[in-house]
């Protein structure tokens, strides 16, 4: 099932993946586009999304499984929505992804990692309230 986003840059509507797990880029210009729902993050693209973003990135760590990922996950597709275009929001499935899940050393989920730069600069633990999200990413609204 594909869906669209619009171009920031040229205003063109590109039909993309959201499950592709790879960043889309507008088919006229060229310019990265940004999704408004949660990016799926799995140990073959973290690389290419996640350290390669140019946006900070808050990556969701967690598994079907998890009952406290559930009551998390409205709040990270919210926050995907809200700040697409200033942060790139992502999800990444513990259970199928145990090489990242591991080279960051995650032992609980819910853990939310956030990336600069495509290093870890900080991280939560445990299901968060969207405004100690937004205060953690360094974002005041």
């Amino acid at each position: 099932m594909s869906s669209t986003l619009q171009c920031a840059k040229c205003g063109v509507i590109n039909r993309v993946s959201p499950k592709s797990g790879k960043l889309a880029v507008c088919g006229r210009c060229g310019t990265e586009l940004v999704p408004t729902a949660p990016v799926t993050i799995t140990d073959a693209n973290f690389g290419e999304v996640v350290e390669r973003s140019k946006l900070p990135a808050l990556i969701d760590f967690w598994a079907v499984w998890c009952p406290p990922c559930k009551v998390l996950a409205p709040t990270i597709d919210a926050l995907a929505n809200e700040l697409a275009g200033r942060a790139l929001v992502g999800k990444l499935d513990v259970d199928r992804n145990p090489v990242v899940a591991s080279r960051f050393h995650v032992q609980s989920i819910p853990t939310m990692i956030i990336f600069k730069d495509g290093a870890e600069v900080d991280r939560l633990v445990g299901a968060q309230s969207r405004g100690a999200i937004i205060r953690r990413l360094g974002f005041n609204n």
